[in-house]
């Protein structure tokens, strides 16, 4: 990792900046796929499933038989594990629910918002390398409570024609409707089109890697809406003296085996730290399996040294990271000077990968300095906020001379016009 001793305000621009990749021929390329299954539906789907995941499909759809045969796969600990993580994930999801009251903004004018749940949304799983079953959970489970009433899951199948089935096992769990093998930008397409076996949604949640990411921008600018815009993953540690270097170390590298685009961030008021966290990196690193794809990973990241935890949290806020995690004694001091985070994990023993999994927080989060406007996924995420209101003839009596004012200083003649003729009615009436 990069080490970064007191740097100058005028050097974190350079300390925040993400890993930037060239992806003018990306999109050239996601584009093209996209505009062929818009064309040729389940037949263009399938070819590039033959082309990018190296799988020969009959069809796109998940069996029952499938289902059941995935049951019977997973050591029992796992499902059981998924099932406590669906739990707690519903309860946290759940206390989201708001009570709309009814206000009379003026004697006569009553106005409300009502939540309505999107009909249908999809959910994009990444397989690959690690399958993400636990994604599964987190966007299954609000869209579930929120009554969305198609949950529609696309995930690439690996090379004997079958989806992992911890993935099926938790979609089950979760409440998905259907799920189809399909990864990458052909199932992105897939669902904001629609083909013959994949329903159209309206709203596409999920991860992936920059394809996905770049098929996501590119059908929300015309045919559906994303859950966000995000990029790889990462973490920032906020680090003192007092601090657990091993744990802080095992921190950073739970985020830098995502992958080899991801990123991690030290921020530490102790010099002592730093270098104590920079030998736990080093000897954990050779630990772990994936610790190519770490090592590639702790190339773009960096340990900072700063004056006291009023810098290192600026320095936090200025990242705005996917997640913080606050590892000292005095973190809920340090939680409330947080601005932009997507997540936050507070004390020596809140890992992030327990928001990952089980604690009941979302983990689909806005990632690439995205922190800075947008939040993570929410139960909010899955519904639209429907305004109502209703005006009396005190109503209009209340606030008409206004509108028909407002109006004409707009110069929209038929806006006052719908005003007036109300107007005019109940003077006719007080004659």
């Amino acid at each position: 990792m990069n080490i970064l001793r007191y740097p100058e305000r005028n050097q974190w621009d350079d300390i925040t900046a993400r890993p930037v990749l060239d992806v003018s021929q990306l999109n050239a390329t996601v584009a093209e796929v996209l505009a062929a299954v818009k064309a040729g539906g389940d037949k263009a789907v399938l070819s590039y499933e033959e082309k990018f995941d190296h799988v020969c499909l009959d069809s796109l759809a998940v069996s029952e038989e499938e289902f059941a045969e995935a049951e019977n796969k997973i050591p029992s600990e796992l499902a059981d594990a998924i099932r406590l993580a669906h739990s707690n994930i519903a309860t946290f999801h759940k206390a989201q629910k708001t009570r709309h009251e009814k206000i009379e903004t003026a004697p006569g004018v009553v106005c409300w918002q009502k939540d309505v749940a999107i009909e249908r949304v999809g959910l994009y799983i990444p397989g690959g390398t690690a399958p993400l079953f636990s994604t599964v959970l987190m966007l299954a489970t609000p869209a579930k409570i929120a009554g969305c009433s198609e949950i529609v899951l696309c995930t690439p199948p690996g090379r004997d024609g079958k989806i992992n089935p911890a993935i099926l096992v938790a979609a089950k769990v979760a409440g998905v409707s259907k799920i189809f093998k399909a990864g990458g930008v052909q199932a992105v397409g897939a669902m904001a089109y629609g083909t013959e076996s994949v329903p159209k949604v309206y709203k596409i949640f999920g991860p992936g890697n920059q394809y996905v990411m770049a098929a996501k921008q590119q059908v929300s600018l015309h045919d559906v809406a994303i859950d966000m815009p995000a990029g790889p993953s990462e973490v920032c540690v906020v680090a003192d003296a007092n601090s657990n270097p091993e744990f802080v170390a095992a921190d950073l590298l739970s985020q830098a085996e995502h992958g080899v685009d991801s990123q991690v961030l030290l921020i530490t008021t102790s010099e002592d730290m730093l270098r104590q966290v920079q030998a736990e990196v080093d000897r954990q690193l050779e630990l772990l399996p994936r610790k190519e794809i770490a090592r590639r990973s702790l190339e773009n990241s960096k340990m900072v040294l700063v004056h006291d935890a009023a810098e290192a949290m600026a320095l936090s806020n200025a990242y705005a990271p996917e997640h913080l995690i606050l590892a000292t004694d005095n973190y809920d001091e340090l939680a409330e000077m947080v601005i932009n985070a997507g997540s936050v994990f507070l004390g020596h023993y809140a890992c992030e990968s327990a928001g990952d999994y089980a604690s009941g927080t979302n983990h689909t989060l806005p990632t690439h300095g995205y922190a800075l406007a947008y939040n993570g996924v929410n139960l909010d995420s899955y519904y639209r906020k429907i305004t109502f209101q209703t005006l009396s003839e005190q109503g209009i009596r209340s606030i008409g001379r206004a509108v028909e004012i407002m109006a004409e200083h707009e110069m929209l003649d038929a806006h006052k016009n719908a005003m007036t003729v109300r107007l005019n009615s109940l003077k006719q009436q007080d004659k």
